[in-house]
């Protein structure tokens, strides 16, 4: 059993901490949060899944937020460390503070940290993935786990690495906010981003020989992001090999255009199975989409942003405490208590 605080209660940090609560061989210590926002208040009530969690801030002045809010606060981030009952920190707090927590918090009290990529990817010794690299994370004191996007071409381009890869070029629809941030667009513009993106390079952290360009555009949706995706391989292959190699991956799953013409329908599929959040860890590869012409294979994908590095995190924990060797044992574990589709 390991010990797990996490560190950033936002989109991210409060399924992580809720998916830890539900694993067999973890114990959720602790949650540091930096300021008595609803969410925190909401996750924390009787009927909220995180009740009875030990609640701390990240500093002194959120500890004084907490405490005018009137919230039952155990103390400061460094005064959970102090105690030496951590075995593992995921830092989920916003994009660039990964480093300064680690040097000022983490290395001081040699507690392991798992980052989220909205970090560089040197915050860490390496960028985690579960089925490509999990034996790579036995013995490492800072991990990283890459972002949604990079996660999704990561589970799709890895099934198909077997046929060999020359270039792969992605297009990428990327949502302009989570649902719930209710003060970030567009809401009625196309936004354009740096070419090539940081995606490919992101990739590469962790399918390193990779020949990938990425371009990416943010469009007014919440839902999730839509890749589209030309891979040139070394060899000629079939849309079945294609299919197949899909089918076999974990958490990639297949729908088709027909039955679900529009992310909106995608995801009420997810709402339909009863998931907490309508959350779909599952990157969804659309059958019909998939083109092969001679060596050339095209296909769309969708990514729900909020959900699928979720069970990447749970297998970063257990590959960096190492309490299980395994990498298809911890996937299982993760699958089976998340409800993963396969």
């Amino acid at each position: 059993m390991v010990n797990v605080a996490v560190h950033g209660i936002g989109t991210i940090g409060k399924r992580i901490a809720h998916a830890v609560k539900l694993q067999k061989d973890m114990k959720l210590k602790a949650i540091v949060g930096y300021s008595p926002d609803t969410t925190i208040k909401t996750l924390l009530e009787p009927h909220g899944p995180l009740y009875g969690t030990d609640l701390y801030a990240t500093n002194e002045e959120s500890l004084k937020k907490f405490r005018d809010a009137k919230m039952i606060v155990n103390g400061t981030l460094e005064d959970l460390l102090k105690k030496g009952e951590i075995d593992v920190i995921i830092d989920a707090t916003p994009e660039g503070l990964g480093k300064e927590y680690r040097d000022k918090y983490y290395s001081k009290y040699n507690v392991k940290a798992i980052f989220q990529g909205g970090e560089d990817a040197d915050v860490a010794e390496m960028t985690f993935n579960a089925v490509v690299n999990y034996e790579k994370a036995f013995g490492k004191k800072f991990i990283r786990v890459p972002s949604c996007n990079t996660t999704g071409l990561i589970r799709t381009l890895s099934a198909i690495e077997k046929f060999g890869i020359a270039y792969v070029f992605v297009a990428i629809a990327r949502r302009a906010a989570d649902p719930h941030e209710h003060k970030k667009g567009p809401i009625n513009a196309v936004e354009f981003e740096e070419v090539p993106s940081h995606h490919g390079e992101d990739v590469r952290t962790v399918l390193t020989n990779l020949n990938i360009f990425t371009m990416a555009i943010k469009v007014p949706t919440t839902l999730a992001h839509t890749h589209m995706v030309e891979a040139t391989l070394m060899k000629k292959v079939s849309k079945e090999d294609i299919i197949k190699a899909f089918e076999d991956q974990t958490r990639v799953v297949l729908l088709d255009m027909k039955e679900y013409p529009a992310t909106s329908k995608i995801i009420e599929k997810f709402r339909d199975y009863c998931r907490p959040r309508n959350d779909m860890y599952e990157i969804v590869v659309l059958r019909d989409s998939i083109s092969v012409e001679g060596n050339k294979v095209r296909w769309m994908q969708v990514v729900h942003q909020e959900a699928d590095v979720i069970p990447e995190n749970i297998d970063a924990i257990r590959a960096i405490t190492g309490i299980e060797k395994d990498k298809w044992k911890s996937i299982k574990m993760t699958n089976e208590s998340l409800g993963i589709l396969k």
